[in-house]
């Protein structure tokens, strides 16, 4: 079974190219730390990640997937800075694309299809990261998860891609690891391609109903129809 004559293919990042959790820990516990509050593993972590800077931070506070809506604001905000400049020291120490993730891209660059980037890690991150990973010059867009007043799992970020790229949502699908990429591509009738290897709280991605799904990222492509 294949996708359609598909142009533009959209791409999370954290979980679907990229294993930025060591990273993302050795920020959040550097910032703990400093807080003087209990550290957690990257396992916990793990588990954390996948809604952005924000959450992640107030998760780390309260020690929980679960944020007591009581968290104080202005240690919140604290919080927040500390760890965003933590994590500019950690950005790519630990961090490693998954198997097969930039011959994959370059392949389907080569082919023609136009690439673009949609994440809700925040915006000043991602270009460092690209070129610290090999990636640099492969996305023709990129957003950020503060580069519009909404992110995924909200349908604006996939459309505005869309609609700045001029290619329609049918001629469109993203990748993505994630009920956040999989709601978005609902909310904005665009079809999905789930990863099974990335971070989605431990919970089955394919609860989500994603159109397909792949173990390896390197079977995006017969699924585009292309040789792998």
């Amino acid at each position: 079974m294949k996708l359609g004559n598909k142009k533009l293919i959209l791409f999370d990042l954290d979980g679907t190219l990229v294993d930025s959790v060591p990273d993302l820990a050795l920020a959040l516990n550097d910032m703990l730390k400093s807080l003087n509050r209990e550290n957690f593993s990257v396992e916990i972590i793990r588990s954390w990640v996948g809604n952005g800077a924000q959450t992640l931070v107030k998760r780390g506070l309260c020690g929980s997937s679960d944020i007591d809506e009581n968290l104080d604001e202005a240690l919140f905000e604290k919080a927040l800075a500390i760890f965003l400049k933590s994590y500019e020291k950690f950005l790519c120490v630990e961090t490693v694309t998954y198997p097969h993730v930039v011959s994959t891209l370059q392949r389907l660059k080569m082919q023609g299809f136009r690439l673009a980037l949609v994440t809700n890690k925040p915006f000043d991150f991602i270009q460092p990261l690209l070129e610290g990973l090999g990636m640099k010059d492969i996305f023709e867009l990129c957003l950020g998860g503060d580069s519009l007043k909404k992110k995924k799992p909200a349908p604006e970020p996939l459309l505005y891609i869309c609609e700045n790229l001029g290619i329609r949502v049918e001629d469109s699908v993203i990748v993505g690891d994630s009920k956040n990429d999989i709601l978005a591509a609902h909310s904005a009738k665009m079809q999905s391609i789930a990863v099974t290897y990335g971070y989605n709280y431990g919970e089955d991605i394919r609860v989500h109903n994603p159109d397909y799904e792949v173990d390896n990222f390197a079977e995006i492509l017969p699924l585009l129809g292309h040789k792998a």
